[in-house]
């Protein structure tokens, strides 16, 4: 990975530095329901805070498509804020401009002010060169905390990286830090582990991992497409059925790669989706027309297992069946909890992300187990899948 220089390289006594964070947090009666992402910046805005610079935020909040939404305003995210860090937290109520420019002055070395949504203007998007000098006006340096929101070219992720000194924020460093380690020069055996719905959405993802890693284990509605493509009949399971020849062409390139594919033997079989569903526990090749796999068996959860056991590196993007209806999750924390004891043991370094995934292992209780787990969606597939991010080669040019 090239070099890119981090808060280590910043003299931010008496600077005002802009920090791109991820803020879009859910949000119940004007409430934060999860503060993930605020503690994942918590380090970045303290350090800087402590180290005497005035710390300006900047983040969107859904999408109000370079409209004023009053109920996407960060005005609340900065009460939010200013609870976890324990600090109090200015607001501007816009991000550009004199009034932003006067409330970043008065803000005073050490604080912390919360700009309003850069999506409230039309430039973010568009990464448009103007909006970018303007919020560049507002600060002496850029520190970039927010790699969910890397994998678009945005004014306030890349476009303003062109107008100031720029830096990884401490999330950032550690999101990049534990992705080299998983993906660009791994410890080997590498694992890993793709699931979802439907392969016709992580084609490029499976493309590229063959490249990349030893074993593949395919889970999730995406097995039964592959499942399918070796002849297998999966009954009423989802399956993109259109898809057989492209299943086929990734089995056989993972053969000439050397990949090792792993798919589902056994699975858990139901007639109807819903939960509690009366269900059975038999081989992928004895689904009747009217079944689904909605889970992989207990013998194929001990075979990914004891697969795991002989890896250094496993990386997670998607669950093994249908984790969010009981009893349909068992395959996928079943394998959870032996990565997180692998990895509480040293012999494993464990990455994961995507939101399902991140669902999937908080239900499992691992998610302190485990070496990293990404809180990006897009961004952390994009990443998977081989691609450029334009934030983070933003902090590298």
């Amino acid at each position: 990975m090239p070099a890119y220089r981090t808060l280590d390289d910043l003299e931010a006594k008496g600077k005002t530095v802009l920090v791109r964070v991820d803020l879009n947090v859910p949000m119940q009666d004007g409430k934060v329901t999860d503060f993930t992402r605020i503690e994942r910046v918590a380090p970045t805005i303290r350090e800087l805070s402590e180290k005497g610079a005035t710390v300006a935020l900047l983040s969107h909040f859904g999408r109000p498509k370079g409209q004023i939404v009053p109920e996407m305003s960060l005005k609340p995210v900065a009460d939010a804020v200013a609870e976890k860090l324990g600090i109090t937290v200015r607001f501007s109520d816009t991000c550009i401009g004199e009034e932003a420019a006067k409330a970043v002055s008065e803000t005073g070395a050490g604080n912390v002010i919360l700009l309003e949504n850069v999506r409230y203007f039309a430039g973010e998007e568009k990464n448009d060169p103007d909006f970018a000098k303007s919020l560049a006006a507002l600060g002496d340096f850029f520190v970039n905390d927010a790699f969910s929101c890397s994998h678009r070219a945005h004014a306030s992720t890349e476009a303003i990286s062109r107008e100031l000194p720029s830096f990884a924020g401490r999330n950032m460093e550690a999101e990049l830090t534990a992705l080299e380690k998983a993906l660009e020069s791994p410890a080997r055996p590498v694992m890993a582990i793709v699931g979802g719905a439907k392969i016709s959405t992580k084609l490029d993802l499976l493309f590229n991992l063959i490249e990349k890693v030893d074993h593949l284990v395919i889970g999730g509605g995406m097995a039964n497409t592959f499942l399918n493509a070796k002849g297998v009949n999966v009954g009423a399971s989802l399956c993109e059925h259109d898809l057989a020849g492209t299943a086929s062409d990734i089995l056989k390139k993972a053969e000439t790669v050397g990949c090792r594919i792993i798919l589902p033997e056994e699975g858990v079989l139901a007639k109807e989706f819903k939960a509690n569903a009366e269900n059975r526990t038999a081989s992928v090749s004895e689904v009747a027309s009217d079944e689904m796999i909605l889970d992989a068996g207990p013998a194929s959860a001990d075979f990914i297992k004891t697969c795991l056991q002989d890896c250094n590196t496993l990386i997670w993007n998607g669950p093994l069946g249908a984790f969010e209806i009981e009893p349909f999750g068992n395959g996928t924390f079943d394998v959870a909890r032996e990565a997180e004891k692998l990895t509480r043991s040293g012999s494993l370094i464990s990455v994961a992300g995507g939101g399902d995934t991140v669902a999937a292992l908080a239900r499992a209780d691992v998610t302190e187990g485990f070496t990293y787990i990404s809180t990006a969606g897009g961004a952390f597939l994009e990443w998977m899948e081989g691609k450029e991010l334009p934030g983070v080669k933003a902090l590298t040019a």
